[in-house]
């Protein structure tokens, strides 16, 4: 799985021009379920980010995780984080099919929220409207590849 986590104070997500989900302090996070995935990395990939210690201590050091800071999560399904750019227009083809990459999109956002992270989501598949207010700016690029 891939996945884009930005540090935010807050996310919105609307679908034709209605709030689907938001979240405060905590991550946006983009995700991607590759062909392949399966659970076990899901689980793997949520609990990584339960742990990530990317958020500010009373110094002022990234020393803090979501868990940390009492913070919350906006999930959002991004299959686009599958291109293929050999080329000029990307191609999405190693991307999971869709009703699998939905299935593993919930669960790991189930994973997320059974380390103890409060998940939103956005809606799987559709043309979503995406705000948010980076922190930091603090953006950090995830592949169960690498973990």
């Amino acid at each position: 799985m891939r996945a884009v986590l930005q540090r935010v104070t807050k996310a919105q997500v609307h679908v034709a021009g209605e709030l689907v989900g938001e979240t405060g302090k905590g991550f946006l996070i983009l995700i991607c379920a590759m062909g392949g995935d399966t659970e076990v990395q899901a689980e793997k990939l949520a609990a990584k980010v339960a742990k990530l210690r990317v958020f500010k201590d009373e110094p002022g050091k990234m020393n803090l995780s979501i868990r940390d800071i009492g913070g919350s999560a906006l999930v959002v399904s991004q299959f686009t984080l599958a291109a293929d750019l050999r080329g000029n227009r990307p191609g999405f083809s190693t991307a999971a099919p869709s009703a699998e990459g939905e299935r593993l999109y919930l669960h790991f956002s189930q994973a997320l929220e059974n380390e103890g992270v409060p998940v939103a989501h956005g809606q799987f598949g559709a043309d979503m409207a995406v705000s948010l207010v980076n922190d930091g700016p603090v953006t950090i690029w995830m592949d169960t590849d690498q973990l």
